[in-house]
């Protein structure tokens, strides 16, 4: 049995919510990351793994400082010193657009650190090169356009040319490597940093082509492969459920912002029988991060405004120690009825309240006494419109535009 874990997109210094901990100075929402990570050491460490796999994106950007990059060090050292094999695929948060400049996991390779291979090139790992593990790891960091570019002597006003050509490339590497370099009796392990076509990056969106790199599920799906471990979309998913091999998105570490508030957060662990080659047992293990919560509500009436906003938020137990977002959708002339206070004492268990106000102002259009729209042409109607939102300047090139946008509309249903 070969038991792997596979985390990705730690970005363990995101801090845009919270206060700092006066003892070791980090934001508090920085050391939620660093809990979560912890949590993941331990586990690889206490269930004896025999590869950690980490699917690109330490850090929320390219630039980490010093006393960030130290704690993500730390932590791999650890896996180091537990003698855990441990495969760091560069991310496009750790890779610099510029040729030449160092990724910032660029250290772990330079220093040659004990059990750690920083994957920062497409590259075939075979069991010489993984310390003797029965295994085969096909690697796909992230490709940056401005590298790929410069490579195949491309210029930038042809981005989606690009992405299919890094994309048909990329495609052309793993079909070779299945048909003509790995060995079919070891399992074999795919790893990227990629979107994949059909993945859903949260809130029902979902990854379509165009305007990145993005895999077909053709190439993930391959059934010669026994388990596909990726980064980059912080969704958790199976795009392969219940068939070989397993596709596996296991999202970020911790809630990022409010778009995943509703997104549970975990890593993984993944068996391989590399006697009986059967689909990959896969445990999800959850981490328990901090929780977000996320209200709307609309106020239609000036009756108990503060009992309708204190009616959507929870109770305080349930908003202690929770990042919390109440949205407010009132007629501009309510705005006086809302006590912001209040707010805030009620929430005031919560790490973290924002309350966002959208006044609502009804725009009508009013036209001169006696006068009908039937009597007036297009223009003059836009002219109206134009005085009645406020603009005044460029209404001469405005007009001009629209007639000629107008007239070319004419001309072509003649």
């Amino acid at each position: 049995m070969i038991k792997i874990l596979h985390f990705a997109d730690a970005h363990i210094d995101i801090a845009n919510h919270g206060r700092q901990d006066p003892q070791s100075g980090f934001s508090l929402r920085v050391m939620d990351f660093l809990k979560a990570f912890d949590t993941i050491v331990d586990t690889a460490i206490e269930c004896k793994v025999d590869v950690v796999i980490f699917a690109g994106d330490a850090y929320r950007d390219r630039a980490p400082v010093p006393t960030i990059q130290r704690e993500w060090e730390r932590r791999i050292a650890r896996l180091s010193r537990a003698g855990i094999l441990t495969l760091l695929l560069v991310g496009n948060h750790d890779l610099s657009p510029a040729i030449g400049r160092a990724h910032t996991l660029q250290e772990f390779d330079t220093l040659e650190i004990p059990h750690v291979i920083v994957l920062d090139k497409p590259r075939l790992l075979r069991p010489v090169d993984l310390e003797g593990l029965p295994l085969q790891v096909m690697a796909l960091p992230w490709m940056s356009r401005s590298r790929m570019m410069a490579s195949l002597e491309m210029d930038g006003t042809r981005r989606n040319e690009i992405y299919e050509k890094m994309g048909g490339l990329l495609n052309e590497l793993v079909n070779q490597w299945l048909e003509r370099d790995i060995d079919p009796s070891l399992p074999v392990i795919l790893t990227a940093h990629a979107s994949v076509e059909g993945a859903m990056y949260g809130a029902e969106r979902s990854v379509m082509l165009g305007g990145d790199l993005v895999l077909p599920p053709a190439l993930v799906k391959d059934p010669r492969l026994d388990y596909v471990a990726l980064g980059h979309i912080h969704k958790s998913q199976d795009l392969n459920p219940d068939a070989r091999p397993p596709v596996i998105y296991p999202g970020s570490i911790e809630r990022v912002d409010f778009s995943e508030v509703a997104d549970e957060k975990y890593f993984v662990i993944a068996t391989i029988d590399e006697q009986k080659r059967e689909r990959a047992d896969v445990e999800w293990v959850k981490l328990e991060g901090r929780k977000f919560i996320d209200k709307y509500v609309r106020i239609t009436s000036p009756e108990q405004v503060m009992e309708q906003l204190l009616l959507a938020l929870p109770s305080p137990d349930e908003l202690a120690g929770s990042i919390v977002r109440l949205t407010v959708e009132y007629p501009r002339e309510m705005d006086s009825l809302m006590d912001e206070v209040v707010l805030r004492q009620y929430t005031s268990q919560a790490f973290e309240f924002h309350l966002v106000r959208r006044p609502q102002m009804e725009a009508r259009l009013r036209l001169p006494d006696n006068a009908q729209i039937s009597s007036l042409t297009p223009i003059q109607l836009l002219d109206h419109y134009w005085h009645a939102a406020g603009i005044e300047d460029g209404l001469e090139d405005l007009d001009k535009l629209a007639g000629e946008i107008m007239s070319g509309g004419l001309q072509e249903n003649q």
